[in-house]
């Protein structure tokens, strides 16, 4: 089968051939239906040698949805059925230690012993014609959803899910909320803010079709980021600042942003990974503002998430590429040329 691998570190990934997998016990086969190309993966791509623990090679892809395709023994009672869409959890714990047992493997308590954080971190994942995943926990139903758009509800809804979640008691009317960056998790972070509370949103971006998409997507304010920023975002909120303040890019200038336009008790939310810092002291951040780096989101949420979207409260805007483009589609993403979320199929049907 066709697959999308990393073999090298600081290279770019191969479009390759490898056998398709057996299941074994426990194990289902998917066929995959998409798989969401995820600016983390530059990340992993970027990183030397060493500095991950994961074993190379793997096939990509941390953001997968398809279909039951085979079930390895000790599956059939599981409620799973051969032809079933579902979407692959992402992180990959070790199923057993208190965290997990409650949904989170993204807080694995024994996640460095594993030497990989899922398919696509590590393990093979699902840029490729069939994914194995290694326990029937790890698949969510998606029901009437169509699985080969459905791949970014995953990580791109699921990880501002997450995070939003996590501040909905302090959103009340009269508040605002802000999304920094609307790119795949951005443009998502927007659409569930809308669909949970009712806190105006402002959406900040540097590129006007990004903004374009968040005014898309339902922001009642679209500021462009750099200078002034920051004051723009005080005039709408009459000089009080944001009650929540989502980085969904995570640099130095972004979270400067971020703490200049939080009000006071704010929940300042970095999920971006570009590697920014943020000075936490005295005259550096609103008095009990709070600054939180989460990652993810648990498998619980993730059936939320699939909820919302079955209900048609929120929808990722998808870009449709077959896996032998995955190359070009990870430059464009580089270059900030992706609209929404890029997703690799296996064939070139959207």
């Amino acid at each position: 089968m066709t697959a999308v691998r990393l073999t090298g570190w600081q290279k770019p990934p191969e479009v390759t051939r490898v056998p398709v997998p057996e299941p074994g016990p426990g194990e289902v086969l998917l066929k995959v239906a998409g798989a969401g190309v995820c600016h983390s993966d530059l990340h992993v791509m970027d990183w030397p040698a060493g500095a991950l623990p994961y074993d190379l090679p793997f096939t990509l892809g941390h953001e997968t949805s398809g279909w039951v395709h085979t079930l390895g023994p000790g599956t059939q009672n599981t409620g799973l059925r051969e032809g079933d869409a579902v979407l692959v959890y992402g992180p990959w714990g070790c199923g057993v230690c208190p965290a997990c047992a409650r949904g989170a493997e993204n807080y694995c308590r024994r996640a460095a012993e594993l030497r990989a954080a899922g398919g696509g971190l590590g393990l093979d994942g699902g840029m490729a014609e069939y994914m194995l995943v290694p326990s029937a926990r790890l698949l969510v139903p998606l029901g009437d959803l169509d699985p080969r758009t459905a791949a970014p509800l995953t990580d791109a809804a699921l990880t501002p899910y997450h995070a939003v979640k996590r501040s909905l008691h302090k959103l009340v009317p009269g508040t605002a909320a802000v999304v920094i960056g609307v790119g795949g998790l951005g443009h998502m972070a927007v659409q569930l803010l809308k669909a949970l509370g009712p806190a105006d949103v402002i959406a900040v971006d540097v590129a006007p079709d990004k903004l374009d998409l968040a005014a898309g997507a339902g922001a009642d304010h679209c500021v462009p980021a750099g200078e002034g920023d920051a004051d723009r975002i005080r005039t709408l909120t009459g000089g009080l600042g944001a009650t929540l303040v989502l980085d969904c890019v995570g640099a130095d200038a972004t979270m400067a942003t971020a703490a200049a336009c939080a009000a006071v008790e704010a929940d300042i939310t970095v999920v971006g990974l570009a590697g920014g810092t943020l000075p936490v002291t005295f005259g550096a951040v609103p008095f009990e503002a709070a600054v939180s780096i989460p990652y993810w989101g648990t498998r619980p949420e993730l059936a939320e998430v699939v909820a919302l979207a079955r209900a048609g409260r929120i929808r990722p805007h998808v870009e449709v590429h077959p896996l032998g483009e995955a190359g070009e589609v990870y430059q464009r993403l580089r270059d900030g040329r992706v609209d929404g979320r890029a997703v690799l199929v296996p064939t070139a049907e959207a």
